[in-house]
C-alpha cells in the first residue's frame, strides 16, 4: 500500500489491451508518456495554425516574386525581339548593298567597255593624226580596268556587322532595358558597303573625266587638222595655184558645252571630216611642184635677166641653178606624168613631168635619167642623178616650172616650198 502512494494519493496507470483472436496483447500507458504526446501534437497545431497564418497575411511577398520572374521574362523577350529586328534590318541591307554594288560594278564595266570600244574607234584616227605634221598630242585611253576592291569589300562587310549583332547575352546578368532601346534602335556605323560606295564614285568620276578629256582633245585634233588645211591651201592659192575644196571651218561663237556621252561618235566624225579634208588638201598640194629639187642646196643663179655665160651678154635665165656634184640625186618636186625623159639640146638630159593644170617642171643638165616618158611619179621620188650635160659650164641643176608652156619665177614655189615641207612631212 505504502509502494502505490504519492503525497498521500494514488496513481492510476492506464492500460490499452490489443486483442485478435487468442492472442491478447496489453500496453500501460504511463501519465507523462501521454502528456508528453499532448504536448507534441499541440506544438505541431500550433506551429501549422502560425505559419497558415502568416503565409495568408504576407500573400504580397508571392505576388512581388511573381511579378519580378514576369518582368524579367518580358525583358529577355523584348531583347530577342530587338536583336532579330536588327538582324533583319542587317540582312536586308546587305541585300540591298550588294545589289548596289552589282549594279555599279555592271556600270563601271559598261563605262569600261565603251572606252575600250573608243580606243578601237580612235586608233585609226590617231594612226592618220600621227602621219599628219602640226597636229597636237594623242587621245587618252585608260588601259586599266577599274578596281574592284570595294565587291570584295562588300562580300566581308555583312559578316562583321552580324557578328557584333548576335551577341548573346549573360542570363545572370542585370537587364538594363534603356540599353535594349537604344540596341533596338541604334543607327549602323559607316560601313564597308559605303566606303565602297565612295570609291566607286571616284572610279565613275575619273571615268567621266576621261571621256571629257577625249572628247577636248578630239575637237582640238579636229580644229588643228582644219587649221592646217586652211594654210596650205592658203599658200598654194598665193602662187596662183587653184586650191582644194575647204569646208567652212567653224571660227567663232557662243561657247555651248556638249555632253561626252552624246558627243562623242559626232565629235569622232568631225574629225574623221577634218583628217579627210586634210588629206584632200595635202593631196592637192603635192600635185603641184612645191617642193625641193634638191634638199640643202645652194642657189647659184636666179630666175631674170644675166649675162650669159658663153656668149657675156644679156639673156632670161628661165629657172634657177642648184650647185650640186655630179651624181647627186634630183627629186621630183610634185606629183605627175613624165613627159620628157632624154636629150633636149641645151637642157642636155631633162626630165619634165606634167602636174595638170597647165603647171610643168624642167630638171636640166642631168647625168642620168631614172624615170621613162608616161611614168607616174610622186613628190620626193627620184627622177635622175644631176650632171652637166647640155649648154653647160659644170654640174649643176637648172630647174624650171612653167604653166602652159610660159616660165615663172621658180623662187616663188621654192620659198612657199620651205613652209610647207613641215606641213606636207608625213610625221
Amino acid at each position: 500500500m505504502s509502494q502505490q502512494r504519492v503525497f498521500g494519493r494514488r496513481k492510476h496507470s492506464h492500460t490499452i489491451i490489443f486483442a485478435s483472436g487468442e492472442k491478447v496483447r496489453h500496453v500501460t500507458v504511463r501519465p507523462w508518456v501521454a502528456g508528453l504526446a499532448l504536448s507534441f501534437l499541440g506544438m505541431a497545431a500550433f506551429g501549422y495554425l502560425a505559419a497558415t497564418s502568416y503565409l495568408v497575411l504576407r500573400d504580397d511577398l508571392i505576388g512581388a516574386a511573381m511579378a519580378r520572374q514576369a518582368r524579367m521574362q518580358h525583358a529577355y523577350e523584348d531583347r530577342i525581339a530587338a536583336l532579330r529586328s536588327q538582324v533583319d534590318r542587317v540582312t536586308s541591307r546587305q541585300l540591298i548593298d550588294q545589289q548596289l554594288m552589282e549594279d555599279k560594278v555592271a556600270e563601271l564595266m559598261l563605262r569600261q567597255e565603251a572606252l575600250t570600244s573608243r580606243h578601237g574607234q580612235i586608233s585609226p584616227l590617231l594612226d592618220r593624226v600621227s602621219g599628219a605634221s602640226g597636229l597636237k598630242g594623242p587621245v587618252p585611253v585608260p588601259t586599266r580596268r577599274p578596281e574592284r576592291r570595294a565587291e570584295a569589300a562588300d562580300r566581308t562587310a555583312p559578316t562583321a556587322r552580324l557578328a557584333a549583332v548576335t551577341v548573346v547575352p549573360d542570363p545572370a546578368a542585370p537587364i538594363n532595358m534603356a540599353s535594349s532601346s537604344r540596341m533596338a534602335y541604334a543607327q549602323p556605323l559607316d560601313s564597308v558597303a559605303d566606303r565602297a560606295d565612295r570609291i566607286f564614285s571616284k572610279v565613275s568620276l575619273s571615268l567621266k573625266s576621261i571621256e571629257r578629256d577625249q572628247v577636248e582633245r578630239i575637237q582640238t585634233l579636229a580644229a588643228s587638222a582644219y587649221e592646217t588645211a586652211f594654210k596650205i591651201n592658203s599658200m598654194v592659192e598665193s602662187l596662183g595655184l587653184p586650191g582644194a575644196d575647204v569646208a567652212d571651218t567653224a571660227v567663232g561663237g557662243p561657247y555651248i558645252g556638249a555632253g561626252a556621252e552624246t558627243n562623242f561618235d559626232e565629235t569622232l566624225e568631225g574629225l574623221d571630216a577634218a583628217l579627210s579634208q586634210l588629206e584632200a588638201v595635202r593631196r592637192s598640194a603635192l600635185m603641184a611642184p612645191i617642193s625641193l629639187p634638191a634638199p640643202g642646196a645652194a642657189i647659184t643663179s636666179r630666175y631674170g635677166k644675166r649675162q650669159d655665160p658663153f656668149l657675156k651678154r644679156m639673156a632670161l635665165h628661165s629657172g634657177v641653178d642648184f650647185r650640186v656634184r655630179t651624181g647627186t640625186p634630183i627629186l621630183a618636186t610634185g606629183a605627175g606624168t613624165v613627159i620628157r625623159a632624154g636629150r633636149s639640146g641645151g637642157y642636155g638630159k631633162l626630165v619634165e613631168i606634167d602636174h595638170g593644170n597647165g603647171l610643168t617642171s624642167r630638171y636640166a643638165h642631168l647625168s642620168r635619167i631614172l624615170v621613162s616618158p608616161g611614168q607616174r611619179v610622186s613628190t620626193g621620188d627620184t627622177i635622175g642623178k644631176s650632171g652637166s650635160t647640155g649648154r653647160s659650164t659644170g654640174p649643176h641643176l637648172h630647174y624650171e616650172i612653167r604653166r602652159n608652156g610660159r616660165a615663172l619665177d621658180p623662187s616663188r614655189f621654192l620659198s612657199v616650198a620651205k613652209k610647207l615641207r613641215p606641213l606636207l612631212s608625213d610625221g
